[in-house]
């Protein structure tokens, strides 16, 4: 039988309000996805508020409800302040945020998502280039899902994938060999430098990332291809792209 009180780490992904006090809080934990409820947390009194907002690595105590479960004490393990205080920092959260909501479902136990959540939060808030550290997140996730994009091997004909391979193809999963390279007709362009970025981004450790000299147009590109890979995937565009792009666009200027 399920304990009536109950101990979980999470990272607030989204949160809305609920009722006259109350908010809703979207949770990324070990056993997966849950929607929570925060008691009274609107009210000016709430000593709770601080410790619930939006992007928070936190220890929840929670009591089982009838419909929802119900969070009555936290502690922050990590409040990631640094990209709060940067718009560019703080369009990749909402962006890994949407991207981690989108692909998984409630209570589906899933703990190296939600590692790979908390690291990139923690490198994201570290300043370490930005658009790499989502690079890299989407690219990990994708392999945890299971719709790793095949930079390998060709994803038709499985033969080992050489430097002369330039056609990357979202609708068949992956970079195409020379002789596959017309299977798809609309398989975007990759560079030789996009197509190791890539694979590079998809086997190092986050901690990597740093020291990495990467040409802004080679960047963009490696944008690109995942961006149309995810699109393919969701079969949406995420919302926060906008945000995100306007925040890079700000911080360029």
């Amino acid at each position: 039988m399920r304990e009536r009180i109950y101990r979980s780490e999470a990272l607030i992904v989204r949160r809305s309000d609920f009722s006259e006090a109350d908010r809703l809080l979207v949770l990324a934990t070990p056993a997966g996805k849950r929607r929570v409820v925060a008691k009274g947390v609107r009210k000016t009194s709430s000593r709770l508020a601080g410790h619930i907002e939006l992007f928070t690595h936190t220890a929840l105590l929670l009591a089982v409800g009838r419909n929802l479960d119900i969070i009555t004490q936290s502690q922050v393990l990590d409040s990631f302040s640094a990209l709060r205080g940067d718009l560019s920092g703080l369009g990749g959260a909402y962006y890994i945020a949407e991207l981690y909501d989108k692909v998984t479902e409630e209570q589906e136990e899933n703990r190296p998502l939600f590692d790979l959540l908390v690291t990139t939060f923690t490198t994201l808030d570290a300043g370490v280039a930005r658009d790499l550290v989502l690079r890299a997140y989407e690219l990990r996730l994708l392999d945890i899902i299971g719709y790793r994009p095949q930079l390998h091997r060709c994803p038709i004909c499985q033969e080992l994938l050489t430097e002369e391979a330039n056609r990357f193809s979202p609708t068949l999963g992956g970079v195409l060999c020379q002789r596959d390279g017309v299977a798809d007709r609309a398989a975007l362009p990759v560079q030789l430098a996009t197509f190791k970025l890539l694979r590079y981004l998809q086997q190092q450790p986050f901690e990597v990332l740093n020291q990495m000299q990467i040409s802004v147009g080679v960047r963009q590109e490696a944008e690109t291809l995942m961006r149309a890979y995810l699109r393919h995937v969701l079969e949406r565009d995420l919302k926060s792209v906008a945000f995100l792009e306007e925040t890079l666009r700000s911080n360029a200027t």
